[in-house]
């Protein structure tokens, strides 16, 4: 069954790749370069993947899907960018290669983010709406802009970066997780289905399924992190870590529960979705706590 899904999701990740090109083929500028650069170098596609297959478990055709994944995918990768900056977490690699700002200099990767972002609501301001709900796309996008804006993802960046490195409490580190991370992730669950027009019922669910996989997906990160800083003999500069405040076994056990936690919210809705279970597998570690 895992195969089947493997393969299903290779499929969804070449329409994805496939349209993200399109989208930022649009000209052969500088910035667009840069763009191109900090998108087209690879990724998980956790967050359009997730928004093409709850799209499609509820009815969906791919086509109408493809432009709010695309989007979803560039308002990541905008922060991304940003994410690198000296200001910020001042990370010289991402993905294995030079972060933008080092390829490009600060200045070009500070306006490919902004050409990402701004970008990604042209895309959704063009993107098709189902027949029957024409106030849809305008809601979708207020979603992911609440997201993403300073009440989201922002305002957890905010929070990460003024994290005091005696701050001990894990509700704090919640906090700003589940904005600079979960809430993005959340939105991704959410809009695929809104777009497919599932019941109200189900939206709730995939709320609270889209909360814990953000706050797991975290806190999976947080253990390759440290165990990549372990492995290469590293001491960074602080940054908030759960797996710093908890320890290793404490965070794999709240991991496990996290994921505990989606799983259970798409089955108080009703949710039979193999792949959307499959999206918590993935995250799940193995015997040797790796995620």
């Amino acid at each position: 069954m895992n195969n089947d899904l493997e393969l299903y999701l290779d499929r969804k990740r070449t329409s994805l790749e496939k349209a993200l090109v399109f989208y930022l083929s649009a000209e052969d500028s500088p910035v667009f370069e840069a763009m191109r650069y900090a998108v087209l170098g690879g990724g998980k596609r956790f967050r359009p993947l997730l928004l093409l297959v709850s799209g499609e478990h509820f009815g969906a055709q791919e086509e109408l899907l493809l432009p709010y994944a695309c989007a979803v995918e560039l308002i990541h990768n905008y922060s991304l960018i940003h994410d690198d900056l000296p200001s910020m977490d001042d990370d010289d690699f991402r993905r294995g290669q030079p972060s933008c700002h080092k390829k490009f200099g600060e200045a070009l990767a500070l306006l490919a983010g902004d050409g990402l972002l701004t970008l990604a609501f042209e895309i959704l301001a063009m993107a098709p709406t189902p027949e029957k709900d024409h106030g849809l796309k305008a809601r979708i996008a207020a979603e992911m802009a609440s997201a993403a804006g300073p009440r989201g993802m922002i305002a957890g960046q905010w929070l990460d970066i003024n994290f005091h490195p005696e701050n001990r409490d894990p509700a704090a580190y919640q906090e700003m997780a589940s904005r600079k991370t979960a809430g993005l992730i959340r939105v991704s669950a959410v809009s695929g289905a809104r777009l497919a027009g599932a019941p109200e019922a189900a939206i709730r669910g995939l709320e609270k399924f889209g909360l814990y996989l953000g706050l797991a997906f975290q806190l999976g990160d947080d253990l390759q992190d440290l165990s990549r800083d372990q492995s290469a003999g590293r001491r960074r500069g602080f940054r908030p870590n759960l797996v710093r405040i908890l320890g290793t076994p404490a965070s794999l056990q709240l991991l496990t529960t996290w994921l505990g936690k989606a799983q259970e919210a798409l089955e108080e809705a009703r949710i039979n979705s193999d792949i959307l279970s499959y999206f918590i597998k993935k995250l799940e570690p193995d015997r040797e706590g790796k995620t």
